[in-house]
C-alpha cells in the first residue's frame, strides 16, 4: 500500500528546514508546480489552462524530457512560467550513489542553462527522495530546495479525480506550494481537477505566482 502525506506535516517541515516547503506571504499567493514534464501529451494543454485563469507556474522538468521537446520547453518559458531542475533521469535519491546522483543533475542543469541561461537554481528532488549529503552538496552549489506543502496525488491511478480535487481545494492555504504533474500517468487525474482547482481557488482569492 502506498503511503504519502497529502499536507506535509508541520514536524516534517522543522526537521527539513533546509528546504522549502512553502512560502508565506500576504498576498493570497499560491505556487502551482508541475513534476516530471515536458511532455507533448499533456504539457501543451496544462499551458492553455493556465493562460485561461492568467495563471503562473513553475515547471520542474526532467532533463531527458527537456532533450526531447526543447520546442515545447521553450514555450513553458515563453509564457511566463519559471523552470526548476528534477535530474535528467528522474533519479530517486535514496537509491542513487551521491556522485551519479549530482552528476544527473549537473547534466539537467547544464541544459537547462544552454536553453533558458537567466533561470534560477531552483531543484526538487524526484518522488521527493534525497540523501543529506547530496542535499547538502547542491545546496552549497546555489540550488534551492523545492519541495511542496499540498500533494494533489495526481500521480496515484487507484484515487478518484474528485478525490484528487478535494486533496487540493481542502488543504492549499496562501503560501502553499502545490503538486501536479504534467505526465501522461497523471493526465486522467489532472484533466479533472487542474481546471476545477483554477476556478475555485481563484474565486476563494487566491492569485498563482512562480517561484523564484
Amino acid at each position: 500500500m502506498k503511503f504519502y502525506w497529502i499536507k506535509t506535516n508541520t514536524f516534517i517541515k522543522k526537521i527539513f528546514s533546509n528546504f522549502t516547503w512553502d512560502i508565506p506571504n500576504a498576498e493570497n499567493k499560491i505556487y502551482l508546480t508541475f513534476d516530471d514534464g515536458p511532455t507533448h501529451e499533456v504539457t501543451e494543454w496544462v499551458l492553455e489552462e493556465l493562460k485561461k485563469h492568467q495563471a503562473k507556474a513553475t515547471f520542474f522538468c526532467i532533463g531527458k524530457n527537456i532533450e526531447n521537446s526543447p520546442g515545447l520547453f521553450q514555450k513553458v518559458i515563453n509564457e511566463g512560467h519559471a523552470i526548476g531542475n528534477h535530474t535528467f533521469n528522474h533519479f530517486n535519491g535514496w537509491k542513487t550513489k551521491a556522485d551519479d546522483y549530482l552528476t544527473n543533475v549537473t547534466e539537467c542543469q547544464n541544459l537547462i542553462d544552454k536553453l533558458h541561461p537567466e533561470n534560477s537554481r531552483l531543484f526538487r528532488p524526484p518522488y521527493g527522495k534525497i540523501k543529506k549529503s547530496q542535499s547538502k552538496e547542491l545546496r552549497r552549489l546555489g540550488y534551492k530546495i523545492i519541495m511542496w506543502d499540498v500533494l494533489s496525488a495526481d500521480f496515484d491511478q487507484t484515487i478518484t479525480p474528485e478525490k484528487c480535487l478535494e486533496n487540493v481545494l481542502k488543504n492549499t492555504v496562501s503560501g502553499s506550494i502545490i503538486i501536479f504533474h504534467d505526465s501522461v500517468k497523471a493526465y486522467k487525474n489532472l484533466k479533472y481537477v487542474l481546471p476545477r482547482s483554477l476556478q475555485i481557488l481563484k474565486e476563494r482569492g487566491f492569485t498563482f505566482d512562480t517561484i523564484h
